[in-house]
């Protein structure tokens, strides 16, 4: 098959925080040195921002550096964090913990990640950079064993994208460098930490699921600026999570659940420990006079420094969440996801061709490994169980300052994690209210979800009956409560033989199936362009 094809200097994978500060980064250093370096910058989601969903408090640090007069540019809604509160949870009752100092968030802004990553486009573009939404890389191109490139994939609902009149749906694009900025196990950087056997001196990934609601709530109840985390309650102490809760905008609350994706008991289901977390004593009547206008989900790295694998490859690297930069004690990836994008940048300017790039070092000197490095221990202390892993983080943040003459590693998958159902006790969650609490599929109509219905699956199953005599048989289907969306199901006919259903057009693409499935047996691979959740302000 000949497919038309085009050059450009950089190929950029996704544009979220990371993508796009190397693209300005980028176009910056050519516009101080008088040189036109050609930059394209893909992204699956329909627009800029569509498949972008953070918590999330944004610490401006990185952006300090790329865009010092960013305030002086039209950002959007940025409130400016005035509160903090740190919170352990029984089922009735909270408590205050002191809040750790990697936590606090002064001259710190709640925003709507998505939102940012729209403005941030904006700038890119002001600059000369190729921005195409609704084009999803599916493919690496490769010549003698060197990444010369990626192929976009065919193009599915059309979201007023802004194609050129060469651009179009299953090319062949070729680069110098191909940075991957995909965000949390971005598919194309999966397949080049494989082939390049870049995770060899690395441990294991590891990832949670991060379910998020935004609710517009009476204004007499509204605290802008208002910043909330807890921990403890609903979960029981052997599970890692934890929630936020943000006061932003006019009235807006962000409210989400974290669960770890190494998780044991095959019947916990994220998207329920959400529901019945709403009706805790301080936060239901928050929510009780108060309508949601927003629903979604997206996995995300919690390996930290220790997970981190080599950043290089032949004709490219990985950047942000891509390579897993997120500070999980500081519960915040943004800023660290910009700055590798920066140094990227400035790695590889004027140095295209080379093969030995010093963005690893670079990353090593910044302020972004120290973070990490300071941070490295806590979250895999939190495998020791909830209470112990609080008690050892204080001694790690207090005492050692993070400089432990020791580091705690991973050694297991989060799939392998998983105990059989039959060794685990099953958890009955409440009813859902249809006011505070919800049915899962009045959820998936608030993430706006497009595709065409003759669309190819882009969820792909190894084997059905995998799915029936292991995943269901074994664990009682675990797909069908750790997906935010409902794609996954078992249905008995008459007979009470059950049968695999896969319902690919509720997808949301948080990708926790491609990494919880026990068996390995569901691939998650790019939609066609432009399909998938329509996010406006997650």
């Amino acid at each position: 098959m000949t497919r038309e094809s085009m050059d450009f200097d950089i190929i950029i994978v996704g544009a979220g925080p990371a993508g796009l500060s190397a693209a300005i980064r980028l176009a910056q250093l050519s516009e101080e040195h008088h040189l036109s370096l050609n930059i394209c910058v893909l992204d699956k989601g329909a627009e800029v921002g569509a498949h972008i969903l953070s918590g999330a408090v944004l610490e401006p640090r990185a952006l300090n550096e790329l865009i010092p007069d960013w305030q002086q540019k039209n950002p959007p809604a940025h409130t400016s964090v005035t509160h903090d509160e740190f919170l352990f949870l029984t089922e009735k009752k909270s408590y205050h913990l002191p809040t750790p100092p990697q936590m606090h968030n002064k001259r710190n802004y709640i925003i709507s990640l998505g939102q940012f990553c729209r403005w941030l486009s904006e700038q890119a573009e002001s600059l000369g950079v190729n921005i195409f939404p609704g084009f999803a890389a599916t493919e690496i191109l490769y010549e003698n064993d060197r990444v010369c490139g990626v192929i976009t994939g065919d193009k599915g609902v059309d979201r007023e994208h802004k194609p050129t009149s060469r651009f179009q749906a299953g090319m062949e694009l070729y680069a110098k460098q191909t940075f991957l900025a995909e965000g949390c196990r971005g598919s194309l950087a999966e397949t080049v930490i494989e082939k390049f056997q870049l995770r060899s001196e690395s441990d294991p990934q590891t990832y949670a699921l991060g379910i998020k609601e935004i609710w517009e709530i009476p204004a007499e109840l509204h605290t802008a600026g208002k910043v909330i985390h807890t921990i403890g309650w609903p979960l029981d102490h052997a599970t890692f999570g934890g929630s936020f809760m943000y006061h932003w905008g006019e009235n807006l609350l962000s409210i989400g659940f974290v669960v770890g994706l190494d998780y044991k008991n095959p019947y916990i289901n994220p998207y329920e420990e959400l529901q019945r977390f709403k009706h805790h004593p301080i936060i239901l009547p928050l929510l009780e006079n108060s309508k949601r206008i927003a629903y979604g989900a997206r996995s995300l790295n919690e390996g930290g420094l220790q997970s981190i694998p080599k950043l290089t490859f032949p004709g490219g690297l990985l950047i942000g969440c891509a390579a897993g930069f997120l500070n999980v004690p500081k519960i915040k990836g943004i800023h660290t996801a910009m700055k590798s994008g920066i140094l990227a940048a400035e790695s590889v300017f004027n140095n295209l061709q080379n093969e030995n790039l010093n963005y690893p070092e670079n990353i090593k000197k910044s302020w972004v490994w120290n973070e990490l490095y300071i941070s490295r221990n806590i979250r895999p202390a939190m495998n020791w169980s909830l209470l112990p892993g609080i008690i050892y983080s204080a001694i790690d943040t207090y005492i050692f300052r993070g400089n432990a003459p020791w580091t705690f590693h991973y050694h297991h998958t989060d799939r392998s994690q998983l105990k059989k159902a039959e060794q685990c006790v099953k958890i009955n969650y409440p009813k859902h209210d249809n006011k505070i609490s919800f049915d899962l599929m009045n959820s998936v109509f608030l993430a706006n979800i497009h595709y065409e219905e003759n669309q190819p699956y882009h969820l792909k199953i190894k084997s059905r009956d995998v799915a029936i005599n292991i995943n269901l048989k074994e664990y009682a289907s675990p797909e069908t409560r750790y997906c935010p969306a409902g794609v996954y199901e078992i249905v008995y006919n008459a007979e009470n033989m059950p049968r695999y259903q896969v319902n690919g057009g509720n997808c949301i693409q948080c990708k926790a199936c491609d990494i919880k499935d026990p068996t390995q047996n569901i691939i998650w691979t790019p939609s066609e362009g432009g399909s998938g959740p329509e996010y406006g302000i997650m």
